[in-house]
């Protein structure tokens, strides 16, 4: 196996280091012996020491204090720095001497992080889709204006991102996510009455948490993939399309305006993706399996139900309303699926609720700056009006 010099020298912070992303992110760091500089999770104080004892990194940010305090006392023997709260994660983010910020933080709580490495001019490896869903606009234009490259981690547009290497800009006619279905697939609304949260947190290709599992099992994943792509690639939302392609084999698609369609294939491992970002824009031998083309019996494609799946539609209409639409579907629904996990709503409740909040919330004034004001009132209010909605 080569030495990757230049990672030698390099380093970086894993926000979300306890979860499916993060944890695999340091199964790279692991393979490829990249110095980790920064990790922060929300609570997972027993991981947390253990990656702490191996990875030996510099800081340690936990969202929740009283978690924070125990482990600081369980790791007290070594140099590793524990801060604390909102503030320290945002500190951490800021003052992180990492090369490579990676999030994979769940949820909005990813957002405010990101803006901080992006102002210290830190390269940002994205898995927190919701940064671009709810604050696109916001965090596209100050990476523009610190220099600052961001690099997908999410299967599908890290595999965009490596097929747009074959033309311009100017020469690209869509772009094509691909979508394996969930585990409903070919299932109408009546199917879905009584689904529960331990099978909606199955799916049938890949190991996630539990909250994108859902999104993954309604096809609110795919719609919000659908809007960070337009911000990640600078596309109108109508020049994105979604197909299902249940083998998961091809990740994404781009067709070109004369009519090529260039794909990335792999099996479905998010370690190649990973490890994409943060080597990028090198490729390094990996612990991905190779493809194996004689073991892939079929490829096959399919256009989305969006009447029994209409979050996915949902998301094209918030992406084209702009202001904090998407701020509020996105709140909404990490609201809602939260209280489907917690059996307190059904899942049906989800699409219904969600698109009940989002179309009926009064935006923002389109002539006026968007702020950051506007984006956390907006992500307040939906996460409020879910919870009045379910209180009645």
């Amino acid at each position: 196996m080569p030495a990757i010099e230049n990672l030698q020298k390099s380093s970086i912070a894993v926000f979300g280091s306890t979860g499916s992303i993060g944890t695999q992110a340091l199964d790279v760091a692991r393979f490829h012996k990249i110095p980790v500089d920064t990790i922060c999770a929300a609570r997972s104080v027993k991981i947390l020491e253990n990656q702490i004892r191996e990875f030996k990194p510099r800081v340690c940010a936990v969202f929740d204090e009283s978690a924070a305090k125990e482990l600081k006392t369980l790791v007290a023997d070594t140099e590793t720095k524990i801060v604390s709260g909102k503030e320290g994660v945002c500190l951490a983010a800021s003052e992180t001497k990492a090369d490579i910020f990676l999030n994979a933080v769940m949820g909005m709580a990813g957002l405010e992080p990101t803006l901080c490495a992006i102002k210290s001019k830190k390269t940002v490896a994205l898995a927190n889709k919701e940064t671009l869903v709810a604050a696109g606009k916001i965090v596209t234009a100050e990476a523009k204006k610190n220099r600052v490259s961001i690099i997908p981690v999410d299967s599908e547009h890290c595999a965009i991102h490596q097929c747009l290497c074959n033309g311009r800009k100017s020469e690209v006619k869509k772009l094509i996510l691909t979508c394996s279905g969930g585990s409903y697939f070919g299932k109408i609304r009546e199917d879905l009455e009584n689904i529960t949260p331990t099978e909606a947190v199955v799916h049938p290709k890949w190991n996630m948490g539990r909250k994108i599992s859902v999104d993954s099992s309604s096809l609110m994943n795919k719609g919000l993939e659908i809007l960070e792509a337009a911000w990640l690639f600078d596309m109108d939302i109508d020049n994105i399309d979604v197909v299902i392609h249940r083998e998961s084999i091809i990740h994404s698609m781009v067709e070109y305006n004369d009519n090529a369609v260039i794909a990335q294939m792999s099996v479905p491992d998010m370690h190649f993706c990973i490890q994409y970002a943060l080597t990028y824009p090198e490729r390094y031998p990996g612990i991905t399996e190779e493809l194996d083309f004689s073991k892939v019996a079929n490829l096959s494609f399919y256009k989305p139900d969006t009447k029994t799946f209409k979050l996915l539609d949902l998301a094209r209409y918030a992406g084209k309303c702009g202001g904090v639409i998407p701020t509020v579907m996105n709140a909404a629904n990490e609201a809602a699926v939260s209280l489907f996990l917690d059996n307190k709503i059904r899942f049906l409740d989800i699409f219904d609720s969600v698109c009940d909040i989002t179309m009926n919330y009064k935006n923002i004034d389109l002539s006026k700056e968007l702020t950051m004001s506007d984006i956390l009132f907006a992500d307040f209010e939906a996460r409020r009006l879910i919870f009045e909605h379910f209180s009645k």
